[in-house]
This record gives C-alpha cells, structure tokens and sequence, in this order.
C-alpha cells in the first residue's frame, strides 16, 4: 500500500504513517466486530455441550442476540458511585479493552498480512497484554468500595503469578526461532513447536487460561465469593467493557497459541506469493480450533479454590516450565539444523526428495533437533505427572485425615452434651 501511494504522488514518510494508521485501525475493528459473533458462538456451544438451547430468541438461530444485549447495556443508566475517583474509574474499562485490542497489531495473519512486524513482537505483546493488570487495579480502586478493592487484589496476583510460566514458555518458541519477531517464529516452523516442545505449548495455553480468567481460573469474577469481583461498582456500557476483554481474550489466546506453537499460517504452500487469503483462512481455522477447546474447558470445568490455584502456578507450573527450557536449550544446542545437508538429502530423492517437497528442506534440517526435544519434552512430561500425582494423593489423604479428625471431635463432644 506504500508503494501504491508513492506512485499517487505521496512523500513516503506521510505514505507509511497513512498506511500504518489504517492498519491499525483496520485490525482493531476486525477485533471489535469478532466479538459480537464469538460471543453467539460460545454461547450457541456452551448451551449444546450442557445440554441446552443457548440463544435462540433474537434472529434466526439468536444470531441478533448479541446486538440486542449491547443495546441494552447501551440504554442502561451509567452509575458512578459517591466518592469514586472520576478519571481512574472512567479509564480503566478503557485500558482493559486497549491491551487486549492492541496485540492484534504483531499478528500475523498471513506471509504480509501483519500490522506490524516489530523484531520485539513477542515482547510486546507480553508489555501490552500486562496493562490489564494495571486497568483491573485501577478499576477496583477508583471505585471506591471495598470488595471491588479485594477483588483486584486477589486478581493481579493470580495475573502476575501466571506471567512467570507464560514467559518462561514463550521463551521456548523464542529460543528455536532465534528471533522475537512472530512472523520470524512462524518462519521458524518448519516444524510447528507442537510437536517439539508440547510441554511449552501446554503450560503457555493453560497461563493465558489464567491471564484471560477463564474456567477453571475464573475467580477473576467469583460472585458467589466477593459478589462480582473488581467491577462490582460498574454498570451500563461500561460493565460490557470488561465482559467483552474477555471474549477478545479468549480469541487472542488461540491466535497466540496458532502463532507460537502451530505454525501460524504454514500449511501446503499458504507462504508461497499471492497466496494470502489462503494464509489468513489458514490462521482462522487453526484459531478456531483452539478457540473451541477453550470454550469446551469453560463448558465442563468446575472453578477451583484461590489457594489451589496459586499452588497449581509455584509448584507446578513454574518449575516445569524453568526445567523444560533448560531442556530446550540443551537439546537446540546439540543439533544445530544443517541445511546444506537436508538440502543434499532433498536432492538424493527417496524418502528425503518427498518430505522435501511436501514440508519442505527446512522439515529435513529441523527433524534431528526436533526428535530430541519430543522425546525429552515427553520424559519430562511423564516425571512431572508422576509428582503431581503424588502431591494429589499426599492432599487427598491430608484432607481425609481432617475431615475424620473433626469426625471424631464431634463424635467425643456428643455424649459430654447429652449428658449434660
């Protein structure tokens, strides 16, 4: 597009700016307008797996009802409780919707359609995504009461907790690409990182589960604990603010997942020039994927206690995902991808020539490394899963043992009060 308008006459500095500001508007609106059909596709699908209707009232199959709970948050009176600080309360529904808008700038959604291909993009997404802890502060203290106060406290330090394994995850990704940009990771991938290091795949899908506060790391809300959590105080548009981050959330997490672990949009020759719709159709269907399993954990996982959620992050989590790159990092530096081999391999023909010319010679150069990080990746898998079982049975006999205990005393205060 830069080049269309400096062939218009246009200086180049102007061109660019123009461009960058119509991509990025471009992307936040296809953020925004996303919202109102993910929001009937959740709904629609949480309401089949439990066995319900869902939405069925607005439109044809509820399709409208989307647009008919925003005209109702629209038309709703807009409250500021006495003694809120103004400008924090009112700005802080703002930044919520902002840092989750603004990671649509670094993804790729094809070989050139990206808003931005910063050679940081990995750390800017994770800087932009961290605002959102400073909007829920600000949110429950501009409000003024209490429980809104509580609720944030509780919710930044699940947030800020769960930043440590995701980092450390996204770390992995970071380290076999040999870049930050995430259209280099994607050029990475000739193997997508899937089925290198499933283990960073999965401890960065379950950390942005917590970050987005979705089942069963929902205690962002938990009305049945401190009512509605940091936005008890906000009603009307600004209440639908924070509701629909979360929706955005969701999808940003699959586009994340599809750019970082699944190859983002590679597959049979969606790199190739001229072939961009392809790629972005590629990118939605492999976010839509993950999308789905999202919405099938939220549908049919009960929400866990605050403690057990915060001993899952230190004691699980966290050393899992600092040993895994330490394995990483070992098994990258003892295969280095040889590509003037894989391309003589590709040129042997054979079995070589064929996977050469279905994935690739970077697939041919990538296997070695690739194969070793599997096998550690599933080693370490295995270990951790035998201690976390221990751990659970080491809890489950510890809370067996004090249900019995207070069994007892109840048993031994029984016959004092009859006898009394």
């Amino acid at each position: 597009m830069v080049d269309s308008l400096v062939n218009l006459g246009w200086n180049r500095d102007v061109a660019f700016f123009v461009a960058s500001l119509l991509g990025a508007v471009v992307l936040a609106s296809f953020g925004l307008v996303w919202i109102i059909f993910a929001i009937w596709l959740e709904r629609k699908l949480a309401g089949r797996i439990q066995d319900r209707i869902g939405p069925n009232r607005a439109g044809p199959y509820g399709l409208f009802q989307t647009f008919a709970d925003l005209f109702k948050l629209i038309t709703k009176e807009d409250i500021t409780p006495a003694g809120a600080d103004r400008h924090i309360y009112n700005i802080a529904p703002i930044m919520v919707v902002a840092s989750i808008v603004l990671i649509f700038a670094v993804i790729p959604f094809s070989a050139t359609w990206v808003g931005a291909d910063l050679n940081i993009g990995v750390l800017y997404f994770i800087a932009v995504g961290s605002l959102a802890t400073l909007a829920i502060m600000l949110a429950g203290w501009g409000s003024n009461n209490k429980y809104a106060l509580l609720g944030a406290f509780r919710v930044i330090a699940a947030l800020i907790s769960y930043e440590v394994p995701m980092i450390l995850s996204v770390a992995v990704p970071v380290l076999l690409a040999g870049t930050m940009s995430m259209q280099g990771i994607v050029h990475g991938q000739s193997i997508a990182y899937i089925f290198v290091a499933p283990v960073s795949a999965f401890i960065f899908f379950v950390s942005q589960l917590a970050e987005a506060g979705r089942s069963p790391f929902d205690l962002i809300e938990a009305e049945s604990e401190i009512i509605a959590g940091y936005n008890i105080e906000y009603s009307g548009m600004k209440f639908g603010m924070f509701m629909a981050s979360e929706f955005i959330h969701a999808f940003v997490i699959s586009l994340l997942t599809v750019i970082l672990f699944l190859g983002g949009w590679q597959f049979l020759g969606a790199g190739h020039p001229g072939s961009e719709l392809f790629g972005f159709i590629v990118v939605m269907g492999k976010a839509m994927l993950v999308y789905f399993v999202v919405i099938l954990i939220r549908s049919t996982t009960p929400r866990i206690r605050i403690d057990h959620m915060m001993a899952f992050n230190w004691k699980f989590l966290v050393p899992l995902a600092l040993v895994n790159l330490i394995v990483v990092a070992f098994c990258a530096r003892i295969f280095v991808p040889d590509y003037a081999a894989a391309q003589a391999v590709a040129d042997g023909g054979g079995l070589g020539g064929f996977l050469a010319g279905m994935f690739g010679v970077g697939f041919i150069a990538e296997l070695p490394r690739a194969a070793l990080c599997l096998v550690a990746n599933i080693g370490l898998w295995v270990v951790a899963s035998r201690l976390l079982r221990q751990y659970s049975d080491q809890e489950r006999d510890r809370v067996r043992q004090l249900i019995q205990e207070r069994r007892d005393q109840r048993g031994q205060t029984a016959p004092a009060a009859a006898g009394r």
